[in-house]
């Protein structure tokens, strides 16, 4: 399928289950000033770092895509400290460089891919999706206060979905929904429900009570449990990098965590 039509399904399907469940249960249409918010976070948090995302795993080799994914945490550190002059701990810093180096060892055959001429289109929009990602997520966590974020990633996710779709018509980049094979429509409903649905779900209720940098982390632990979900579903070779890298990353993870914890304790 083309990707960007991919994203549009996926994003339009899971919206379209938000916002039927927010209006079944009587919530409010946002109104004023909120809906350029709403579209705002929509185009930084699902049109362009989910669509250039899909799209530029097109282009580049999948582990690629992990290392680049990957940087999201640094993103947040770099832009709070130049945006609110706001600061991490040394440990946690520590922490989040170690989680980084890890998923580079554990991907580390796909290192040189950075020096590939053919890759750099994909490297760009992978970069540009990261950086996205990271304003979005700041931007949602400074106004998650102010009005329910769950129906209103419902409300991103459409208008994203309607955004995808139209620039996938316009440019040709479609298939007609009839030529969508079964197997391709699992996958899109497991990323629905999985992906999207209960995920941004978990991942708003964390950014509402726990530190973005602890949150951020997710960004380390996604690509150790594809590895093992590779492993156990597909028979894919667990190597000597992946494993050394997975220590790295969870130490790295616990470096954060602790942090964190022991502040909190104080």
């Amino acid at each position: 399928m083309p990707p960007i039509q991919l994203a549009g399904i996926r994003q339009f399907l899971a919206g379209s289950i938000y916002v039927i469940y927010f209006l079944f249960k009587g919530a409010k249409w946002p109104h004023g000033k909120e809906w350029l918010n709403v579209f705002i976070l929509s185009v930084l948090n699902l049109f362009l770092t989910n669509g250039l995302t899909t799209l530029g795993v097109k282009y580049i080799s999948g582990g690629l895509g992990a290392i680049i994914a990957a940087i999201f945490p640094l993103w947040l550190v770099i832009i709070g400290f130049f945006t609110t002059r706001s600061k991490v701990s040394t440990k946690v810093l520590i922490g989040l460089l170690l989680g980084f180096g890890g998923v580079c060892v554990i991907f580390f055959e796909h290192l040189k891919d950075f020096f590939d001429v053919d890759f750099r289109f994909g490297i760009m929009i992978s970069f540009i999706a990261s950086l996205c990602w990271a304003f979005g997520t700041l931007y949602t966590k400074q106004l998650a206060k102010e009005f329910n974020p769950y129906f209103s990633i419902g409300l991103q996710m459409l208008i994203s979905g309607i955004l995808l779709f139209s620039i996938s018509a316009a440019a040709g980049w479609n298939i007609p929904m009839s030529q969508i094979p079964a197997k391709s429509w699992i996958a899109i409903g497991y990323l629905v429900i999985f992906g999207s649905v209960i995920s941004f779900m978990a991942y708003l209720y964390a950014l509402q009570n726990l530190p973005t940098a602890q949150v951020s982390i997710y960004a380390y632990i996604n690509p150790i449990v594809a590895v093992i979900f590779g492993s156990l579903l597909f028979g894919e070779k667990i190597t000597i990098f992946i494993g050394i890298g997975g220590l790295i990353t969870l130490y790295g993870i616990y470096l954060v965590n602790s942090s964190f914890l022991k502040k909190n304790r104080s």
